[in-house]
């Protein structure tokens, strides 16, 4: 009896990762971040996240059933990790209605309309982030500071943001060398910037665990400390230390979280490291010349929309071809 030879279509190899294993795997790195999220702004916190993540899986659960009339597959975590990048990328104290309609930009029309996960050209919660921060600049930006908003996340006493601060010149921030405050959260800004170390530990947790590669967040830092640096080294009265653009706002968020994303960012190195150095630079340029003191969100977007001419120009080895890159 001969032997049955099987032919099927590519790929010919299964590897273990699965987009809900993936998607849950950022999501359990994000896990410190919002822990010190409840801890700095306690119940604002807590509301404004629960109304992101509920709000963008109903919204993909509607579009999906019956508008595209697909099954729907919102147990496979992608709308939860919008949900909770969105709410991580906005103030503790906004209203609920907002959030909600940032849900519904980020997963109506950045995600949804381009054919839903794996087919989006721009990152879905900061296509919303921009949209409400266009829409909404007040409340966008009123700001609460932490530990003194736990209680009741309405009447928060609000204060500006270090990036605000250096925006406006004052950099009286700069001399009582506050990178503790925003190292541990005892700084003002979103619930998903206060606390550097949580975003670093979460970011370690991805990298050793193989969900991302080191190649996009450490060009991104690397960069924005070359860059912010050398202006510093040239005038620092009217520069600051590197260190509080990469710890201040949502550049470490951005990089670890926003910029590593699958369908968004390059596949080859040479591409993530081209697409690293085009949002650091993009950052600090937005920063200190733009109208807008965090250049994170910008910067990875204008980076997103670039993305397909970089695959196009550096792809991937086809497998059993020498790498070209």
């Amino acid at each position: 009896m001969s032997n049955l030879l099987t032919i099927s279509p590519s790929p010919h190899f299964k590897d273990k990762p699965t987009t809900k294993s993936l998607m849950f795997g950022v999501l359990t790195a994000l896990i410190p971040t919002f822990l010190v999220s409840l801890y700095s702004f306690g119940v604002g916190a807590l509301i404004t996240t629960l109304v992101s993540v509920g709000s963008c899986v109903l919204f993909e659960w509607l579009i999906t059933k019956y508008m595209l009339k697909q099954q729907p597959h919102i147990t496979d975590g992608s709308a939860i990790l919008t949900g909770v990048l969105l709410a991580f990328n906005l103030p503790s104290n906004i209203s609920p209605f907002i959030v909600m309609f940032g849900a519904l930009i980020a997963i109506g029309i950045a995600k949804m309309s381009f054919g839903g996960l794996g087919c989006n050209l721009f990152n879905p919660a900061l296509v919303a982030r921009v949209f409400l921060l266009i829409s909404f600049p007040v409340q966008m930006t009123s700001w609460p500071l932490p530990i003194q908003s736990r209680m009741n996340y309405l009447d928060a006493v609000t204060g500006a943001t270090p990036m605000a601060a250096i925006k406006a010149g004052d950099l009286s921030i700069c001399e009582g060398a506050n990178f503790s405050d925003m190292f541990f959260g005892t700084a003002g800004g979103s619930l998903g910037e206060v606390a550097a170390i949580a975003l670093i530990l979460g970011g370690i947790y991805m990298i050793v665990r193989k969900i991302i590669t080191w190649h996009i967040p450490v060009t991104i830092i690397l960069t924005v400390f070359a860059f912010a640096g050398l202006l510093w080294l040239i005038d620092p009265s009217q520069y600051v230390n590197p260190l509080y653009h990469i710890l201040g706002g949502g550049l470490l968020l951005g990089a670890i979280f926003m910029a590593t994303d699958y369908v968004t960012s390059p596949m080859s190195t040479t591409g993530k490291i081209i697409f690293g150095v085009g949002i650091g630079l993009l950052t600090i340029i937005i920063r200190l010349w733009g109208n807008y003191p965090e250049g994170m969100s910008f910067a990875i977007l204008l980076m997103n929309a670039v993305v397909p001419l970089i695959n196009k120009k550096f792809q991937p080895a086809r497998f059993g071809a020498p790498k070209k890159n």
